[in-house]
C-alpha cells in the first residue's frame, strides 16, 4: 500500500500558477526532472501571454548551473492565449538575439533557422496548448507541441541560448527569470 501511494504521488503534487496545476516533478526521457520555478509571462505588464515552468535534474538558483548543459531540463510554455507561430518565431529569435554576442548568434545560425522551422509547423499555439523544449545532453532539444514531438535540435550552446530567453542578461521580463530560479 505504502509502495503505490509512493508511486501513484510521482506526479500527483504540483503548484498551481494562473489556475493551471504545474506538476513538482516530471518523468522526461530517461530523467527524472522536478519543477524549479513557474511564473507567467506578461507582455505590456497586462497581456498574460503562457506560463513558464523549468524542470531541471535538481532544484537550484544558480543559472550557470542550469545553461551549463550538464544536465537535462524542460522549459514547459502553458498557453493562455492565441499566438501565431510567426509571433513565436520572431519573439525567440529577438530574445535570443539580446542575450548573445554576434558570434555566438552566427556560430547557432543552423539550429535558429531550424526552431524557426520548427515553429511554423505548428502554425499556431492556442490557449491551452503546451509547447515544451526538452533537453538531454545526449540527445539535444526536443521541441514538443501538445506532447508530440515535432523536432530535435542538437547542441549545448543552442540549449543554452533557448533557456537565455528566459535566464539571460537580458531576459523577456526579470520577474519571471527570478520565478523560474526559485527566487519568488
Amino acid at each position: 500500500m505504502l509502495v503505490c501511494g509512493a508511486l501513484l504521488s510521482w506526479n500527483v503534487c504540483a503548484v498551481e500558477v494562473e489556475g493551471l496545476q504545474i506538476s513538482d516533478r516530471l518523468h522526461v526521457g530517461e530523467q527524472d526532472l522536478v519543477l524549479n520555478g513557474a511564473g507567467v509571462r506578461k507582455r505590456l505588464f497586462f497581456f498574460d501571454m503562457y506560463v513558464a515552468a523549468l524542470y531541471v535534474t535538481e532544484k537550484t538558483g544558480n543559472r550557470e548551473a542550469i545553461l551549463s548543459g550538464a544536465n537535462g531540463n524542460r522549459m514547459a510554455m502553458h498557453m493562455l492565449r492565441d499566438t501565431s507561430s510567426d509571433t513565436l518565431s520572431k519573439s525567440f529569435f529577438k530574445s535570443v538575439s539580446l542575450n548573445l554576442t554576434s558570434a555566438e548568434r552566427a556560430a547557432l545560425e543552423v539550429q535558429l533557422k531550424q526552431l524557426s522551422e520548427l515553429f511554423a509547423m505548428m502554425s499556431e499555439a492556442r490557449k491551452g496548448d503546451i509547447i515544451t523544449l526538452d533537453y538531454s545532453p545526449a540527445e539535444g532539444t526536443a521541441v514538443n507541441f501538445n506532447d508530440v514531438t515535432i523536432g530535435r535540435i542538437e547542441g549545448a550552446a543552442f540549449n543554452a541560448a533557448l533557456l537565455k530567453v528566459w535566464l539571460g542578461d537580458k531576459p523577456v521580463q526579470e520577474s519571471l527569470k527570478d520565478e523560474l530560479l526559485g527566487k519568488r
